[in-house]
Parts: C-alpha cells; structure tokens; sequence
C-alpha cells in the first residue's frame, strides 16, 4: 500500500508504507501529451441488472491523444442516440444514461457494446448484457394442514417463484420472527424446511415462507402451512368422531430408526461448478434419534482454510473452488442405531482466465520488434481470436510486420504509421475474456514521470522502495546514484527493478540522503532527484497489564511509546476491537487510558495502538471486572429425616470471580427470636447441594451465603421453616467441677445445655454426689434454670464423685460420667518442722524444712513462704530495722535459696505454709549471719588546694562496707591532650585515713584517678575524678596567628592560621551592640583554616573570633577578636540630576533668568520700571512676594510673617514652612562658601542656618550692595533655595 501527501510545490513528500511487487511490474502508461491509441479505462460489469429505482447508466470511459470518440451497438447493430430520446451520452465521455422516468425499463434490455476510436486506432469494451430484474407473485394455492405422528420425518415445501436474480428463501412466523432452526430442522439450498423427526411442540399454523427479491426491493410471502403433531392415542381419538369409532392408527408408536437421507438421494449423485465460484453440497437425513452429518473427501483432504459447514454441518461450502477441489465427497448421517453415507461426485469446469495477464501495451520506437501475448486457460479448452481496431484480423490490412501465431502476436521492425488497438477474445461455453492492448509506435526522448524532489520515509529494519517512473521511446534504461554520480549501489542491499523502482532490502539510518535516478535512451538523457528519510520505529516501551478491579473502583492502562521525534503520533484506544464508549468515565490522556466507577459493562479487550504516519504498534489487556457474587436462588428441601434434610440451590452471579464457598445458615424461631442467625456449615463453591445434620426440637428456617474473593454475597430468600420432633437428651452438661467457697460447702458447677442440645421441653439436671472411697449411695437433687448446686454441711476437704444428667420430657439423657471435686479449703493448722540454714556465701544462703502432712494443710497445697529480714550489719551494734521480705517457693518443696543478701550481716527468718484459703502458722524464728564481701566504692572523692606541682585529695569512706575495711589504693596517671594516659602511680593508705596530698606534680598537667576500698575479701569497686595542676605564672602562646576577613558576593569570609593541638575549633561572632557573653554564636570550623559566614544582617558591625577547645577542664585558647562591617546596601533611587530632561530644564530655567536680570539691569540704570515688575503689580499673586522696585530683587520672607512656599509645593497643616528633617536637607550643609557642584553633577550654592528664603535674599543683597553687575550664578542659588 502507498500513501501520498501534497506538501506544497515543487516538493512532494511521499510516505511509504508497503508497496505490492506487483506494483514493480506496472503495465507501461504513455505520457497523454504524447498520440497514443484509445484505451478503455472504465466499464460497466458484463451483467447490469437495471434498478428500477434509477437511470440505467451504463459506463464507458476510455483515454488518447487525440481524445477518442464513441459509439455503441445493441445486439449486435449501431444504437442511435438519435433515436432514442431519453438515451444521452455525457460529454467528453462515452457513457450511456438512459432516463426510464417516460418510458419502461424493459425497452432497453439487450446486449450492449461501447467503441471508442481516434486516428490511431480503435478499442472495444465486453458485452454488457443489461436485464431488468423480475419478482413474480407466488400462485395462489389452498395449503391443507398437515397432520402428522409424532417422530416422523416432514418436508414443508416452498418452491418460490422463479425471478431473476433468484430470490433469497427464509422462513418466519406470523410475527415476523424467524422459525428455529436446529440439528433436527434445517432448510434446504432450494428452500424447503425439512425436520428429522417431527416433535409435539412442532405443531403451529404459521409456517411461512417469504422470498426476498433484493433488486426490487420486494418480498413475497407463501401461504401458512398449518401442521399438527399428534401421538397415537391423540389421532385415534380424533378420527373416532368421524368414522364411527373405527381405529384407524391400529399401529404401534413409531419405533427408534437409523438414518436414511431425505436429500440427496440414492448413495450417490454429482454435481459441476465452476473455478473460482463457490460450491456448495447438502446432506439432509431423518432418522430417531436425529442423526448427526459428518463429511470427507474420499479422494484427498478437505480444504479447510477455504470450508466452513452451515445448518448444523448439513451443508459443506467451499469458497473460491479450483480443480483441486474436482472429486468425491462422502457424508455420513448417524445416530446410536447406524449409519448411512452419500458420495457426491463433484466435476470442476472453469470459464476463460488469464495465465499471465491480460496482454499489455505496446511502446515501440520505428525499427524494433515486439511480441502481444494472448495466454488463457479453460475447462474445456477455450478458442482464441484476434482484432485490430474492432476488425477480425483476417479481414484487417496486412502488414508485413505482423505474424499470428494462435495466442501470440510477433512484431518485427515496426514502422511510424503502424499503432492500432489489437483485441484479444478468449471463449468457451462457461464464458470469455476480452483484451485491448495497442502498438504505438513513438520516437522519443526519455523523461522520468516521478515528480522531482520527492521524499520518501520508510521505518528502519524494513524494504524503501524509490520509484523513478519514466517514458521514453526507445525504453530508458535507469541508472540510480546515492549523494553524487561516482558512488555505485552494491547489489548485496539495492535491486534496481526494470520499471525504474530502486529496491533497498533492508533500510538503515545511513542509506538516508538523496538519491539520483538518470533516464536514457539513443535520444537523449533525464535525470530526477528524490530523498529517503530512514526513521526510528514505533515501539510500545510499557505495554498495559491484564487487571482485575473491583466493580466502582477506577482502573489505570498504561502504555508508554517510543516513537521518531520527527513523526506525529496519534494514540487510539479500542475496547473488543471497537470504538470506546461515548462515556465521561473514560479518559485518554498522552499515555493512559483511565477508566472510573468501573461497571461490568467495562469488562473486555483493550488495545493501545500508536499510529504515526509510516507505521503503528500495538498491545492488548484485558479487564476483568468483579464484584462480590449474587446471592443463591430457589433453596429447596429434601430427603427429609428426623435428623436430617438435603438442603439445594441455584447459584447466583459470581461476577468473574470464582465462587470459593457456600455458607449455609439457620435460624431457630422456636428458641431465638427471629433474625437470629447462626452458621451450622459451609461447603465447596463448586457443590450447589448440602447434607445438614439437624438436631431434636428445632424450627429450622435455612439461608445461603456465596463467598468469593470479592467478599460475602447478600442472604438468599429463606427457605421454608422445617420442623424437627422432640426427643430425649442426646448429651449430658460439660465441664463439672466440684469445689468448696467455705470450708463445711461442696459447690457443683457444670456448663448447660443449649436449646438446640435439649433436644425437648421441660429440661432440668439431676445433680448426683458422694463422697469417695466411703461406698455409699449417691444423693440426689433435681436443678431447674440453674448450672450450680450447693451441698451444705460437708466435713472440711473431702474427695467427691461427682455426676450431673440432663432429663427433658421425653426422657433421661446418657449415663454420665463421673468428675471428682472436694469440699471447702480451711487455713492449714502446722508449721514446717526441722527448718536449718546453710549459708552459701556473702549473698546468698539456703533453707531447709521438712514438709507439712497433707491432712494438717486442710486443702491444695500451694506452696511455702519465706519470710527474712535483716536485724543490722555485723560492724555496727545498733539494729537495722528493715522490712520483711518474702520468697515463695510453689508447689510441695523441702527447701529454698536466698538470693540477694547483704554480706557481713544479721538475718532472721521463718516459713509457712499456704493453701487455697491462705498461710499457716510460721514456724520458729531462726537467725544467721553473712560472712565478709568486698566493700562498695569510696561514697565520694574530691580535688582541692590544687598548687603548681601538687594538690590534695578527699573522700568518704564506703556506703556498704560489707566487713571491716583494711585499707584504701589510689591510683593515678597523667592525661595529654589526646587523652592518653601516661605512666600509673600507686600509694596504699590506712583505713582511718580520708585524704591525702600528692606532691611532686608535673605543672599544667591533667591527671586522672583511681580510689578503692579493701576488705579481707578484697578491693571494692574504684571512684574516679580528674584534676590540673595550676598553670604557670607566664602566659601560653596563642595557638592562632593572623585572624582576616573579606567580602564576598553570599557573604564574609573568615581565614585564619592555626597551629594548636585541639582538635575542636570554633568560630564565634556576636553583634558588637550586644553585651552579654551568652549570646556569641558558634560554628564548628575543625580541619579549616577559612570559613565563609553567612547570614551577617547588612549595616551592621560584628565581633568575630577564633576558640580552640581542649578537654572540659582546660581554659580554651581565643584568637583576637576581629571587627567586621557589613555595607549597607544601596536603594536603587533614580538620581534626577543626572536625567537628561531635567538638565535640559535647568538649562533653560537658567538661560530665561539670566535674560531676565540683564533687563533688570538696564531697567535699574535707567531708572524705571521694567514690564515684568508692572505685571506682577497689577496681577499680585498671594502666594508670591512680590519684586521690590529699589533693587529689582525677590522678595525676601519675614520671620514674623507666613512662610509661604511656591506655588505648587506642598504645605504642612498649620500653614507654614517648616525646615524638613530629612538628612537629604541641604540646610544640613556647611555654612557660607563658594558655590560648587557636587559630585553627580547638581549645584550647590551658599547657605547657612537661616530659612533658605532669607538665604536667598541675602545673596542677591550682596550682589546690589557691590558695584558690579549681577551675577548669574548668585541668581541659580536664590532659584534653588525655592526649588
């Protein structure tokens, strides 16, 4: 396939897609600019049925140079437009259009052919054979109904009438529905409705059968057929009342039957198609049972990508036959009582068909040599005749250039004059093929017809095709060149094609680039230039994933693509092949397809398909939708029993999602209230039926429940209410015991029966005791609504039997079982005896006694008690009152330990004994003592009077000494500054002593030390502390050199040299403003010798320095401290005196004063009045002072009158000017000086700390005062100080 795309002259982009090789060997097209004969390029088919409903046009449309004319025959002679007033022909063209509106269809029915001609010869097109269509009435028949035995076979015949083209058969009913159709019943290929065995439910009155005729738009409909089947019994009984009781069905019921073929019939029959139609064979059987059809070839295999069988396999249909398909079929009808088979003998005839193609054109310059072939097949063979120019060729000029040879036509030196059209005409009985093919004789130049410049794109990895289509006379021959004539293409990947196509198999990213296809001939050279563009596949890179998605939940398909930059991508979304729903719930984005509040609906295929230009991928994911399944249907009961019942029910939906389980419910109405539902069992998902095992006395009502991975469904609708009988007790009560709460009581306890377990009404327990070992009767106690007894009056823990029997109104339950209990516990009434103690060491000991008699505890025993407790501490005379402890050993145990004591001790202790209702007496209190341990650590140690090379140490002897001290060790090292210890020191001390002075010390050193406590058992744990001798008197050495700072674009930065020891080095810095030691801020700076420091407000002055921390006990080392400024920033404030505007003004203002003070000038010496001056007094504006006449200067403000500012300023609220305290004021300048111009370029002139009005005043009085004249700068100031 070949797409094209106009981009606009004079390039055209052409995107290949797939190109058919057929298309590599196009029939040669002649330029229309150049003569050529008349080719027929479009007409009607051979058989053109007319629709009634429009024109007849019958088609003819041929092309030459010159354009052809046309002309047309009707069987056989001229058809005269002229005569024929409703036939035109239209313009330019050779088509007929006939106008049936005023005159019948059927005066135009006949066999037409079209000629088309110029001066270079003649074409003809087939024989159209135009039929108007035809739709006879059926006759009119009276149909009698049929009455017929059940199991029979029955043909409803329904022979439509013939019309052309035959009509379509169908069968319906009176309401326009079609009648079923099945293995049993079937229609026929001519119609007729046949049925196997006829059933009951066969019997209707509106069997009918309609014929549809398509071209006319009609269907004609048969008289109902009326059919009745009845059994035996029924037709006797209905004949009886009309030949006088007489059975005229004296038969037996029709019997089961093997098959036998109601059609064909016989065991064989034949049948001839025609090649390339479709053949179609039935086998239709009756037999009871009704017979299954099978077929097979007898001599070969059937064709199965060409077969497919309809009704029930009782029709074979073969599409597209070939003589392959020639030979014998078998079917076979068989049902369980035999078979029957039918060969059908198929002949296979064929009408005309080409070999190799129709011939093709002929393009000859004068002097060379050609060949028109005509080659056909047939069956039977058909004949071959030749025409030039619509004349047999025997009766055609000769010319000696020309051979017949039966289906060929030799040409040898053709010369200029010898074009025509040669027809080729093939026929047998079955049908005929008509050709045109020309001869043309040209001499001409090559040209190439491909348009210039053409782009090609075509997908890597897959076949470009570059056409270069060309004409020329003789033939071109093509040649194709990459980028420039002197690179050639390999054969291994390029094919060059006769008609000019340039074949790249396999196309990679280098073959891109422009390509050259030169055309020549012995007349001259043609060269065109085209492009290939090579690009990258479509790819999906994430395909969507198969999901199932709970039904209202939203679901998500991916699908990623990869595709070349350069090409458009549409991505399109398909459901089962389809469009999507017109629904909002679907959304298409870039790379997804969402779908929210999922129904069942959703559930199918889904396919992604990118799109672009040159080619598409694809991947499919299916949706499953599920849900939780539908409650079950339609329970029933059956197999009812006494105690039992089969409970069965339809499953409902279980919405794509297996069913896992059925949960089978009751509800007892009789016991419970209604809605009381309780689970009796559960069964496979794939059984619909459960066995339920009931119990005595119940009102049974059942549900089901169907559980899938989804969830629970809701309840099925309840079942009916099943009833079973009261009976006895099947069980007794559970979990007897027996147990005493006061010590003359027995209690009996036991768990009681359910009422599903009574099994009738009127239950209660007859409660049966003794005591053991005593061989006596049993006592007994009938308990009604109780699951406890109480037997009163027992001698004090005493053994019992104990039995409890449930009895309902239909009688006792089993004989029970017998459980053991005891009467009420008493406090136990001894001591443990022969008590010792072992002591083991300085913390533990270990008791021993010899057990209390069983009868002497009065109850379980639990266990023994210990009770110890310390008297004092053996170095000490006073007692040490302590609390008791207590150490309980369970069960029956003739001895104990004590864990945890105090060594160098006094102990005392004694032991009870204990029982359910709680101790015993305690035996004798015994004491014992612990031996020495070693003592804990010295309670305290401390430094003082720490000196240059000496200092003291204090302590407090142990808290527990745990035996007399004999000594203390001290221990000792040095520290460095990586806290490695040095070299250790001992010194052994008395026991009375409690500090100690170290002498000899290394100055400014830490030390680290060790103190402990000795008994005769050994030292104790040690104490630790720390301590530095005093430093020397001169100063340490800073460890920091030189401390800078610089500014950088995100903040200061800090550098700094440091040759110190510690490793923890900090960088503070503080506000200068600020005051308090606390409010330094750190930075941990170790390993660096710089530091950038963000953060620092602008404006503002900071302290920075340098720490160095040692150990905690050591003073840290601090650098000098550092002052850094942080530069404000400057507001970016349009200077104005640097606007180009505002100079010019100034300017101006300037040039105006200084022309307005030399007429002053003039006016004062001439001693009059100036125009300016008579203005300002005739119009005197209050806001301005006006001019005095003496000196012909401003007007000065008073300090005791209004200060008024120029017209335009603003003004305070009270009315006058005040001085602005702005730091911009220029009052706030220098007294008195010359003036200057300040850096940016604006005037400063002279002020002090008057008013600036009396400032300028003062300036122009200076300037009356002296003998020269004016001067204009003086007049700037007195213009500033109002501006």
């Amino acid at each position: 396939m070949e797409r094209r795309r106009r981009m606009g002259e004079p390039h055209l982009l052409m995107l290949v897609t797939v190109v058919l090789v057929g298309h590599l060997a196009s029939a040669l097209d002649v330029p229309l600019d150049l003569p050529q004969p008349p080719t027929i390029t479009h007409q009607s088919p051979k058989d053109y049925i007319i629709d009634p409903r429009e024109n007849i046009v019958i088609h003819c449309e041929a092309k030459g140079k010159p354009h052809p004319s046309f002309s047309w025959t009707r069987n056989g002679t001229h058809f005269d437009l002229e005569q024929h007033p409703n036939v035109h022909m239209r313009a330019q063209s050779g088509t007929l259009v006939v106008d049936i509106s005023r005159e019948r269809t059927e005066h135009y029915e006949g066999t037409y052919q079209c000629t088309a001609r110029n001066k270079h010869g003649t074409a003809v097109s087939n024989d159209i054979v135009v039929r108007q269509p035809r739709s006879p009435l059926w006759s009119k028949e009276k149909i009698k109904p049929i009455v017929i035995q059940e199991g029979v076979s029955l043909v409803l015949p329904c022979r439509p009438p013939a019309g052309y083209p035959p009509p379509i058969v169908f069968w319906m009913d009176n309401n326009f529905q079609r009648l079923p159709q099945s293995n049993r019943v079937s229609q026929s290929l001519n119609g007729d409705l046949y049925f196997s065995n006829v059933l009951r439910e066969d019997s209707r009155s509106d069997y009918i059968c309609y014929a549809r005729f398509p071209h006319t738009q009609t269907i004609q409909q048969k008289q109902p057929i009326t059919v009745k089947v009845l059994n035996l019994d029924a037709i006797n009984d209905t004949m009886e009342a009309y030949y006088n009781d007489t059975d005229l069905f004296s038969e037996e019921p029709v019997d089961e039957r093997k098959p036998t073929f109601l059609i064909p019939s016989g065991p064989s029959s034949s049948k001839m198609v025609l090649r390339g139609h479709t053949l179609e064979m039935e086998c239709i059987a009756e037999g009871l049972p009704t017979p299954d059809i099978s077929w097979a070839k007898v001599s070969g295999e059937l064709p199965t990508t060409r077969l497919s069988f309809l009704h029930h396999q009782k029709i074979l249909r073969i599409v597209n036959v070939s003589e392959a398909d020639a030979g014998d079929y078998r079917c076979t009808a068989r049902n369980q009582l035999g078979s029957v088979h039918h060969t059908i003998h198929i002949t296979v005839k064929a009408a005309p068909y080409w070999i190799s193609g129709a011939p093709q054109n002929l393009v000859r310059a004068p002097g060379e040599n050609g060949v028109l072939m005509c080659r056909a097949s047939g069956t039977p063979k058909p004949s071959i005749q030749w025409a030039m120019n619509g004349v047999p060729i025997e009766n055609a000029p000769k010319d000696p250039s020309r051979k017949v040879e039966d289906d060929t036509i030799i040409f040898t030196d053709v010369q200029t004059g010898s074009s025509a059209v040669y027809q080729c005409n093939i026929s047998n009985q079955y049908g005929y093929l008509l050709a045109n093919a020309f001869v043309n004789v040209l001499s001409e130049p090559p040209r190439v017809l491909t348009p210039a410049n053409t782009v090609y794109q075509v997908i890597k990895n897959h076949r470009a095709l570059l056409e270069c289509t060309s004409f020329g006379s003789p033939i071109p021959k093509i040649t194709w060149f990459k980028e420039s004539r002197s690179g050639t293409l390999g054969a291994e990947t390029h094919k060059a094609h006769e008609n000019g196509t340039l074949e790249i198999y396999v196309a990679q990213e280098k073959n891109s680039g422009k390509y050259t296809c030169v055309a020549r001939n012995s007349l001259g050279i043609y060269e065109n230039h085209v492009h290939l563009e090579v690009k990258e596949p479509t790819r999906i890179l994430k395909q969507p994933e198969y999901r199932v998605v709970q039904r209202g939940r939203s679901v998500v398909f991916e699908c990623k693509v990869k595709h070349d930059p350069s090409l458009v991508p549409t991505m399109t979304w398909l459901k089962d092949d389809g469009e999507l729903p017109d629904d909002e719930r679907f959304v298409v984005d870039a790379d997804s397809l969402t779908i929210s509040d999922v129904t069942e609906s959703d559930a199918g295929m889904y396919k992604c398909i990118m799109n672009t230009t040159l080619d598409h991928d694809s991947a499919i994911a299916e949706l499953t939708v599920v849900e939780r399944p539908e409650p079950p249907t339609d329970l029933e009961l059956t197999d009812h029993k006494k105690r039992s019942v089969q409970l069965t029910w339809i499953p409902g939906d279980e919405h794509n999602s297996p069913i896992q389980k059925f949960l089978i419910q009751y509800e007892d109405s009789l016991h419970h209230h209604r809605g009381h539902w309780h689970n009796l069992t559960e069964v496979p998902g794939t059984k619909t039926t459960a066995h339920l095992k009931l119990s005595p006395y119940v009102h049974y009502t059942f549900r089901v429940l169907a559980v899938n991975s989804m969830g629970v469904s809701r309840p099925s609708f309840p079942s009916k209410m099943y009833k079973t009988e009261p009976s006895a007790p099947d069980e007794n009560p559970t979990d007897v015991h027996g147990f005493g709460t006061e010590h003359d009581n027995l209690v009996i306890s036991w768990k009681p029966l359910t009422g599903l377990q009574a099994n009738g009404p009127g239950l209660h327990y007859r409660v049966m005791w003794r005591q053991k070992m005593m061989d006596t009767d049993w006592m007994t106690a009938n308990v009604t609504n109780n699951s406890k007894f109480v037997v009163s009056g027992t001698p004090t823990f005493v053994p019992y039997e104990i039995k409890v029997q449930a009895v309902n109104k239909y009688g006792i339950g089993p004989e029970p079982a017998i459980a053991l209990g005891h009467s009420g516990e008493d406090l136990p009434v001894a001591a443990p005896e022969s008590v010792q103690v072992f002591v083991l060491n300085s913390t533990l000991a270990e008791v021993h006694w010899e057990p209390v008699p069983q009868k002497l505890i009065r109850g379980y025993l639990k266990g023994y008690k210990v009770y110890y407790w310390k008297e004092r501490n053996l170095h000490k005379h006073n007692p040490h009152h302590t609390e008791k402890q207590i150490l309980t050993f369970s069960g029956n145990h003739s001895k104990g330990k004590l864990p945890g004591l105090h060594p160098f001790s006094l102990y005392s202790f004694n032991i009870r004994v204990y029982n359910g209702k709680g101790e015993g007496p305690p035996s004798h209190n015994q004491q014992f003592e612990t031996p020495e341990g070693v003592p804990s650590a010295p309670s305290s140690l401390t430094v003082s009077n720490s000196n240059l090379d000496s200092l003291s140490l204090e302590w407090n002897p142990p808290r527990d000494r745990n035996g007399l001290l004999t000594g203390y060790t001290l221990k000792y090292h040095p520290v460095n500054n990586s806290n490695e210890l040095g070299p250790e020191e001992t010194l052994a001390l008395a026991a009375n002593e409690t500090s100690v002075t170290l002498l000899n010390l290394k100055y400014s050193t830490r030390y680290k030390f060790y103190l402990n406590a000795k008994t005769s058992k050994g030292p104790g744990p040690a104490v630790t502390q720390e301590a530095i001798t005093i430093v020397d008197e001169a100063p340490a050495a800073s460890p920091f050199g030189s401390v800078n700072s610089s500014r950088a674009e995100d903040g200061t930065l800090i550098s700094w040299e440091y040759w110190g020891p510690e490793r923890n080095i900090y960088l503070e810095y503080i506000d200068e403003n600020s005051e308090g030691e606390d409010e330094w801020r750190k930075e941990l700076v170790n390993g660096s010798q710089n530091f950038m420091l963000r953060g620092l407000k602008e404006g503002l002055t900071y302290r920075v320095r340098l720490v160095a921390q040692g150990h905690a006990d050591q003073e840290p080392h601090r650098s000098k401290e550092l002052t850094v400024t942080v530069p404000a920033v400057a507001s970016r404030q349009v200077d104005i005196a640097t606007q180009g505007w505002f100079i010019g003004l100034m300017c101006a203002i300037a040039l105006l004063i200084l022309i307005l003070l030399i007429i002053c000038f003039i006016q004062r010496n001439k001693g009059g009045k100036y125009p300016v001056k008579e203005k300002e007094d005739a119009h005197t504006d209050p806001e301005f002072q006006p001019m005095k006449d003496e000196d012909c200067t401003f007007g000065e403000y008073s300090d005791n009158e209004d200060h008024k500012p120029l017209k335009g300023s603003r003004t305070p609220s009270s009315g006058t000017v005040k001085r602005d305290d702005s730091d911009d004021s220029l009052v706030d300048y220098g007294e008195g000086g010359d003036g200057q111009f300040n850096e940016d370029g604006s005037f400063i002139g002279q002020y002090s700390g008057k008013s600036p009005g009396r400032d300028a005043a003062a300036v122009v009085n200076e300037g009356h005062e002296s003998s020269e004249a004016p001067s204009p700068i003086n007049a700037m100031n007195s213009l500033n100080s109002f501006v």
